[in-house]
């Protein structure tokens, strides 16, 4: 569309990223005991590897692999636990599939260990807050690394101005630790300390994050805003979900980060036919 801005092209392992040409899917894979979703595969690395594998048949752009449930109140867990969830399959699937692997960490020793086993993206859910070495790390390898805002502990009367100032202040943190102004990613945070009201304004005016210049990435996969509307569980708000994938697409979403592949890889193909007159 003619209103979208073009942060250029990004490359991630062995493919490359043209923003605006279409959307891209993210699979979740949640190697996680406690997961909100209901989905989480605990340490069978067999049936991580194995979700792994058909997301990939479905037309998954990305796999991200986390081993700490980000749910409201969580059981924290150690670097220890989470590089024992994390690492074997990571492992494997960087060996097992062609998709690019991603790993769901804002530890610096678990993306250490999960690049050296073959990731080829870095997820921060605290947008190098906790840590800025990911920034280090990303620089090193070469790789993307996405910027997330989260608002869990912290007031934000003002949201959409609000999570753009907590980006810029990402995104000039990466460039000044020498993450290249191509590989980063942005993740307005639906569901981090947000209210409901305030998770349908970030997707309602999605839009306006494209005055950062970089890609967007957006989860609005099962959570608790979709519950909230319609009064349901996880395993329920597949209908939800599609509707914010759909409206999030047509305000400018780039990446979408889902568990439902199959279904949400139709979503987005309807959609960018919609949108961005995308055919195939």
């Amino acid at each position: 569309m003619s209103n979208r801005l073009d942060p250029g092209a990004m490359r991630c392992g062995d493919r490359e990223f043209r923003w605006g040409e279409r959307t891209y899917v993210m699979g979740i894979i949640n190697v996680t005991p406690d997961s909100f979703s209901g989905d989480g595969l605990g340490h069978d690395i067999e049936a991580a590897v194995a979700q792994g594998k058909r997301f990939a048949a479905e037309g998954a752009d990305i796999l991200d692999v986390g081993g700490e449930s980000t749910r409201p109140n969580a059981a924290p867990v150690s670097a220890e636990e989470e590089l024992h969830r994390v690492v074997p399959v990571v492992e494997r699937l960087a060996g097992e599939v062609t998709v690019p692997v991603s790993v769901d960490t804002y530890r610096y020793e678990v993306a250490q260990r999960a690049l050296s086993a073959g990731a080829k993206m870095i997820n921060d859910i605290w947008g190098l807050e906790h840590e800025p070495r990911l920034a280090d790390l990303a620089a090193e390898h070469k790789v993307p690394m996405v910027l997330m805002s989260n608002q869990r502990g912290r007031p934000c009367p003002d949201i959409v101005p609000d999570v753009i100032a907590s980006l810029k202040k990402s995104i000039a943190l990466a460039l000044d630790r020498g993450v290249p102004w191509q590989n980063i990613i942005v993740d307005p945070g639906v569901g981090f300390g947000k209210t409901l009201e305030q998770n349908l304004e970030i997707v309602r005016r999605l839009d306006e994050f494209r005055c950062l210049n970089r890609p967007i990435l957006i989860g609005t996969s099962r959570k608790s805003m979709i519950g909230l509307v319609l009064d349901l569980p996880p395993e329920e708000r597949l209908e939800g979900t599609a509707a914010t994938v759909a409206i999030s697409i047509a305000r400018g979403a780039d990446i979408v980060r889902i568990h439902d592949v199959a279904q949400m890889v139709r979503v987005c193909r309807m959609s960018d036919a919609v949108v961005r007159s995308k055919l195939s």
